[in-house]
């Protein structure tokens, strides 16, 4: 039996507020899931219920959609090595760690679905993974596809700017020779892919098998959706440039000078992820970073959402970013979409994820109060239907809190990919 058909029995969460993200907040509301989907939603008085649903009192609660984080580091994956600035054969996949308790962090700052990154300390450092929170003890267990050796299990890792420039002879001293080696390999891919159609199904005319050239035709096919670390505004618009020229859509992952080029992201129809940190330090090319960056994103049209570069932001706190989003200007509604249906869309899932409607997998939070206040504590997370996250639980408590053993084994990787200050 699946995880998504563990639970046979219908669950009603009653009397709580409801906030589906694809409309507006319903009081008095009921939640109904089964068979790891929900049923129906919506006020008590228009949702009918049978005597054989299990009721869950949520009166005082906040219910709201799962959280996606489009750019994690969770599970203890480095990723690519050394020997070679592009990877487009790594898969994170292969040293994603279900059992680290960095998963269990995430679970408690109510993320269900996640895009674990390779780190950044390459020009193409590997293929991404997207993963749902759920509990497991193999990779294959929350991995959002279901053969991991046929099916696209994920994105790819792209960057630019200071972290994958190391003067070196194998890695790029400067940016424009950054972008030129980046161009180079997709035009050998381009190559690989015409071979490919001119064999038009004859094995014997098919190239040599490639792994390299195998995931980056799926980019240039659309099946393979880039992310692109990229901070300063020069190197977004190279960012920019690359996808356009080659055909792809990437994902501007953080974006921290978006704000001086917010029209020109706008224009390329290209979705934008930020990074949101509190604190001075990092990198100098990040010295720029500003809070309004995704209210000015979002006022030019762009699709504009959050991450949490764990463990640059801990994803204990990856709601903060969307109400220091609104702070700085983005109104309420696109912070509320900025954590969920906006992830969502930039990893092709939004038929799934991103908004409490029938239909969609029951993925979602149970808050003490207001998603934006401060003083509200995550208490409950649920992936299709299934509780992995309880406040109440002192197993579950300490993920939330911190304790012995919850934060060991995932700091001591903050300079895995050979980025000094620790800023992927």
């Amino acid at each position: 039996m699946g995880y998504a058909q563990a639970q046979e029995t219908p669950i009603a969460f009653i009397g709580g507020t409801i906030i589906p993200v694809s409309g507006p907040p319903i009081e008095n509301g009921i939640l109904l899931v089964q068979h790891g989907k929900i049923q129906a939603v919506g006020r008590a008085a228009t949702v009918r219920l049978s005597s054989e649903v299990t009721r869950i009192d949520v009166s005082g609660k906040v219910l709201m959609p799962g959280l996606v984080d489009t750019h994690s580091h969770v599970g203890e994956a480095a990723g690519g090595d050394g020997s070679a600035a592009l990877q487009p054969d790594v898969r994170v996949l292969d040293a994603l760690n279900v059992w680290s308790p960095s998963l269990g962090r995430a679970r408690a700052g109510g993320i269900t679905t996640v895009n674990v990154m390779p780190g950044s300390g390459h020009l193409l450092s590997g293929q991404t993974a997207y993963l749902k929170l759920r509990k497991g003890n193999a990779i294959q267990e929350l991995l959002l596809c279901k053969d991991l050796l046929n099916e696209v299990c994920g994105g790819m890792k792209m960057a630019n700017g200071t972290n994958p420039m190391r003067d070196n002879g194998t890695f790029p001293g400067t940016r424009s020779r950054s972008a030129a080696m980046a161009r180079q390999l997709f035009i050998k891919a381009q190559a690989y892919q015409r071979k490919i159609k001119e064999a038009a199904g004859d094995a014997t005319k098919m190239p040599e098998r490639d792994l390299q050239m195998e995931a980056l035709v799926q980019v240039l096919e659309g099946k393979r959706t880039v992310h692109f670390h990229t901070h300063r505004a020069d190197d977004i618009l190279t960012a920019i440039r690359i996808g356009q020229e080659f055909g792809f859509k990437p994902v501007l992952q953080h974006v921290s000078e978006g704000w001086k080029v917010a029209k020109e992201i706008a224009a390329s129809g290209f979705p934008a992820s930020v990074i949101v940190i509190d604190s001075p330090g990092g990198k100098l090319e990040a010295m720029d970073m500003r809070f309004e960056t995704g209210a000015a994103l979002v006022k030019e049209g762009a699709l504009m959402g959050y991450h949490t570069d764990d463990y640059i932001t801990d994803s204990r706190l990856f709601l903060r970013s969307a109400a220091l989003g609104m702070r700085a200007g983005l109104n309420r509604e696109k912070a509320l979409e900025s954590v969920t249906l906006a992830g969502a869309k930039m990893l092709d899932l939004d038929h799934r994820l991103g908004t409490l409607e029938s239909g969609k997998d029951a993925d979602f939070i149970v808050l003490s109060g207001d998603p934006m206040s401060v003083y509200t504590r995550i208490e409950q997370t649920w992936i299709e239907g299934k509780k992995v996250f309880d406040l109440s639980n002192p197993e579950d408590r300490k993920y939330a809190t911190g304790a012995y053993g919850v934060l060991v084994g995932d700091v001591v990787h903050t300079h895995h990919d050979g980025d000094e200050d620790g800023h992927r």
